[in-house]
């Protein structure tokens, strides 16, 4: 992808909003996440300067490569926030297309761009023209199951000038339930028309997963997404994997509780406690190290209401992984 460069196996960092600010994409990184990517950023908002928004626009050298996703309903602004963003440097501008939310599908952006395929090939070709910077492209199977438009699309896209394309194997009607289909992201990495690299997204939440995808799909890198909630260590463990290693012994639930109170505490110095405390919350509701402990709703309950970073840390520490 242009000139950056990356491992044999790349584990990227999925753009998730409220995610993947930039503490987190750089524990992510400290772990082996081969390329990461910022909160998807509204087009809109960017254009009109709102400070919220400008602010994910912070990516650090540390971290890189790192890409910026955009989303928008029209090509104007669309075209406008790229070269906003073009201005930040990063690796590379992405181009969101895929998210199924309804205040943003529901709006003709993100997924909703399904709907209007001449609309979404339009702002690409005119996003790549406009910038000098890679442009990729993240997307889905289609609107719906009697819509899977995505080998056409890619090849459309490809047409476009992107530098490579991102498909969850999921429509816009399954949002993330059910399972992702990976058959068609392996049908348009196997077509010989299609030269740009194929990334595939959707339900790599094991180290066993991720070696399928790379070996049975062949897709030239994998992005993972809610898989990394509360478990930025997920990249070491794939990437362990996939060079024949055993899992590392350091990484013992000890461990992996102090990088969750790192997490806490980078959050904390970045927004102050209150926020920090909340950006936090979802990585602790949603951290597989808690798993398997008996009697744990209440103490999941405690960490979710504690309102100072003290409270928390004194819940977190409370919990005796002996009980696993």
């Amino acid at each position: 992808m242009a000139n950056i460069t990356i491992p044999p196996h790349p584990l990227l960092l999925a753009p998730m909003e409220d995610v993947t600010d930039i503490g987190f994409r750089m524990l992510c990184k400290r772990f082996g996440a081969s390329m990461v990517y910022t909160e998807f950023v509204s087009a809109e908002a960017l254009v009109r300067s709102v400070k919220s928004t400008v602010s994910k626009l912070t990516i650090s050298d540390d971290e890189r490569p790192v890409g910026i996703q955009i989303y928008g309903r029209d090509t104007a602004s669309m075209v406008e926030a790229a070269k906003i963003v073009e201005e930040v440097k990063p690796d590379v501008i992405d181009l969101n297309f895929g998210c199924p939310v309804k205040k943003v599908a529901g709006k003709g952006a993100g997924a909703g761009m399904l709907q209007n395929i001449p609309l979404m090939l339009e702002i690409t070709r005119e996003v790549v023209k406009a910038v000098k910077l890679p442009v990729t492209v993240k997307t889905r199977l289609g609107w719906d199951s009697n819509s899977l438009i995505i080998p056409t699309l890619a090849e459309q896209l490809q047409d476009c000038g992107i530098k490579a394309l991102t498909i969850h194997g999921r429509t816009r009607a399954q949002m993330y339930t059910g399972q992702a289909d990976w058959t068609l992201i392996g049908e348009i990495k196997r077509n010989p028309r299609i030269h740009i690299p194929i990334i595939g997204n959707g339900d790599i939440t094991t180290p066993e997963e991720a070696k399928r995808a790379f070996d049975e799909y062949g897709v030239d890198a994998v992005m993972i997404g809610r898989a990394t909630f509360g478990r930025p260590w997920i990249f070491k463990e794939i990437n362990d994997y996939l060079d024949g290693k055993e899992p590392d012994p350091v990484m013992t639930f000890k461990w992996k509780l102090d990088i969750l109170e790192e997490q806490l505490r980078i959050n904390v110095e970045r927004i102050g406690e209150y926020r920090g405390i909340l950006h936090t919350r979802r990585h602790l509701a949603a951290s597989p190290i808690f798993k398997g402990i008996p009697n744990f709703r209440q103490t999941r309950i405690a960490m979710l209401r504690a309102n100072t970073v003290d409270e928390l840390l004194d819940i977190m520490r409370s919990v005796n992984p002996e009980q696993l």
